[in-house]
């Protein structure tokens, strides 16, 4: 008997049922071949959660036409029905429905594949603010040919045998532009009134079914709010979900939020860990009491306890768990099998999934870098020669070496100098909104403990420890401490790090500068975390913005927090002196000062630099000495993770 009847009880959409009420939403992976067809690692990547107990996966979304968008995969060919078969058939095989998803960006805006700006075609000439694109109106011919573009996509998605298909109509691209009059002002029968403003979706729909027909599953994807200055008003919405619903030509309604044409409803596209679990759940609620078919949501749902209270509540009938899937592609498994503890919680960062797309790059996740690697490093093969292999440092790198290490068969003792696990991600856990960034260390314990790991805390390790033990090999986790720089004037100014914040160990005054040099979370949060406490904060970052190195979504969302703190922001801004009452800057190009008066503390977050103690010590032993994370090169959690699993392989 499952702790999550609702969740596991199986399921019929249309002509489909699916053994339960999980489903992974479309999401761009950037595991295409040069021809925009998936390749062996799309397969893998889709294989990999239906092995893992999914019941249904939406693949990314297809342009339909040549016009979607270059990094899109493509539907808008014959040539893409082998592709999308293989990936059909790894899928099916475990018992999992496939649909494809059929896109077009509209005013969003396009690139091509040699770098330029192509043209974007949209109801009307708009503009697209997070983008700054402006789009061309579209001829009533081409508006024509995206019509029976769509059909005919959804054609070659049935003939490589996917069990439905979804239209996009979410994020503000080119169906839900149409319904929006901010960017229809057309004076056709497409645009005025809300029913020549539905006109093209109608027609979409009804190109989609006459392709596909009534054996094959068709939905939509929509967002109830767009949460967007100018985006489609929620009210009319909930109105076009209601008639669509009733009008038998979809099999069901899929309930999202935000927008891709700006930087506020950019955010709800893949919402931050600061924003709250199953958000979208009274969403889906208000659209289900509409409409006679199922209701699909998402919408950080991370956990089987989550989705299961909103089934129970009758707010929505499945539950779209892509990133906690990206996360854990078991987690479907663990959560019917009552394995709960070894779920692998998303924690919402957003750096390796989300962003990775951004910068068109392979998806991963910082937790479980085999995510989109898993050809390379998802089947962990036993060493030949198991071998005694100590690991020294405790942080996300270490922690992944050893579970790896031993989850190979290697004998692994991991010793951490202080009397906790966690390295950097214990400070990470302390700033506002974070509090689930500890959840990595949870995980990682978590697998130490599964593989056998050996853990020794308070144990420094040294040569002699080394030589005393008599292991094989050392991979050496030892981490970074702040970067201490001579800062002019330091010795009359009140100068903390964000460590000593973080810990406790900094009385802080007033009116505080907070010097960011690396332009990430850390600058941030610091500023987040003293202005709540009641402090003037001025953040001064050496970059072109604050956040400037971490996922957009996680970034503005925080720069609009500060922004409301009434926290002063000022880029292009190196820290070089102070004294007992100003911070002394200087501009990055212009090389002009800048000053700050009136100022109680400084606090720095200027980098890191490595601690090589134990690594230059072994340079001289016998044994095999790996290096993982930021005591090789200081960089984020990411890379730490990731080495810590080619360390675990290579030993």
């Amino acid at each position: 008997m499952t702790a999550f009847p609702n969740l596991f009880s199986s399921f019929d959409v249309g002509p489909a049922t699916f053994r339960n009420r999980i489903f992974s939403t479309g999401h761009m992976t950037c595991l295409l071949d040069g021809d925009l067809r998936p390749d062996a690692r799309f397969v893998a990547y889709h294989e990999s959660r239906a092995r893992g107990g999914a019941g249904l996966i939406i693949m990314e979304a297809s342009r339909v036409h040549v016009t979607g968008g270059h990094r899109n995969l493509d539907a808008s060919q014959d040539s893409c029905i082998p592709g999308l078969r293989r990936v059909g058939e790894a899928v099916h095989k475990h018992g999992c429905g496939i649909f494809g998803q059929l896109g077009h960006s509209g005013v969003y805006g396009v690139t091509t594949g040699d770098g330029s700006l192509g043209v974007s075609y949209a109801p009307s000439q708009a503009k697209a603010s997070r983008t700054h694109n402006i789009s061309r109106a579209l001829p009533l011919s081409l508006l024509r040919e995206y019509v029976d573009a769509y059909g005919s996509a959804a054609g070659r998605m049935k003939a490589a045998g996917l069990d439905g298909v979804e239209i996009v109509a979410s994020h503000a691209l080119l169906p839900a532009q149409f319904l929006n009059p901010t960017l229809n002002w057309r004076t056709d029968a497409y645009g005025g009134s809300l029913e020549n403003r539905m006109r093209f979706m109608r027609e979409v729909i009804a190109s989609v079914r006459d392709s596909v027909g009534a054996d094959t599953v068709v939905g939509m994807r929509i967002s109830a709010d767009e949460l967007q200055d100018g985006g489609n008003d929620p009210d009319e919405i909930m109105e076009v979900c209601r008639l669509l619903g009733n009008e038998g030509t979809l099999d069901y309604l899929n309930v999202i939020a935000g927008s891709m044409v700006g930087l506020s409803g950019g955010i709800h596209v893949v919402p931050p860990m600061n924003i709250e679990a199953g958000y979208l759940a009274p969403h889906a609620e208000a659209v289900k009491k509409l409409v006679p078919i199922p209701v699909f949501v998402a919408g950080r749902i991370n956990q089987p306890q989550e989705a299961e209270r909103i089934l129970a509540a009758g707010q929505a009938d499945m539950i779209g768990m892509t990133r906690a899937q990206i996360a854990d592609p078991e987690m479907a498994n663990k959560a019917r099998e009552g394995r709960t503890d070894d779920i692998r919680a998303c924690i919402a960062c957003n750096q390796a999934c989300i962003g990775h797309m951004q910068m068109g790059i392979g998806i991963s996740c910082i937790q479980r870098p085999e995510t989109g690697r898993e050809l390379d490093y998802e089947a962990k093969p036993r060493a030949s020669d198991p071998r005694t292999v100590l690991v020294a440092g405790g942080g996300p790198a270490g922690m992944k070496a050893a579970a790896v290490a031993a989850e190979r068969g290697h004998r692994v003792i991991l010793c951490e100098a202080s009397n906790r696990l966690g390295g950097q991600a214990l400070l990470a856990q302390e700033l506002p909104g974070r509090a689930e960034f500890g959840g990595i260390v949870t995980n990682l314990a978590h697998e130490m403990e599964q593989h056998g790991v050996e853990l020794r805390l308070g144990t420094n390790v040294t040569p002699d420890l080394v030589r005393a033990e008599g292991v094989d090999a050392v991979i050496v986790a030892t981490g970074a401490l702040p970067w201490r720089p001579t800062i002019e004037g330091e010795d009359e100014a009140h100068i903390v790090n964000a460590w000593q914040v973080l810990q406790g160990e900094a009385n802080v005054g007033g009116r505080v500068v907070v010097a960011d040099w690396r332009c990430d979370w850390i600058g941030l949060g610091i500023a987040e975390r003293l202005a709540r406490d009641g402090c003037k904060v001025t953040l001064a970052v050496n970059g072109y913005m604050p956040g400037q190195m971490i996922q957009m979504y996680v970034r503005d969302r925080w720069i609009g927090d500060l922004n409301k703190l009434g926290v002063e922001m000022i880029p292009y801004a190196r820290l070089f002196g102070a004294d007992s009452s100003s911070a002394y800057l200087q501009h990055t190009t212009s090389g002009e000062p800048i000053i700050i008066d009136e100022v109680d503390t400084i606090v720095t977050t200027l980098g890191h630099q490595s601690v090589t103690t134990l690594a230059d010590a072994l340079e001289d032993w016998d044994g095999d000495v790996l290096l993982a994370g930021d005591c090789l090169s200081p960089r984020t959690c990411e890379e730490a993770v990731l080495e810590g699993l080619k360390a675990g392989f290579e030993v």
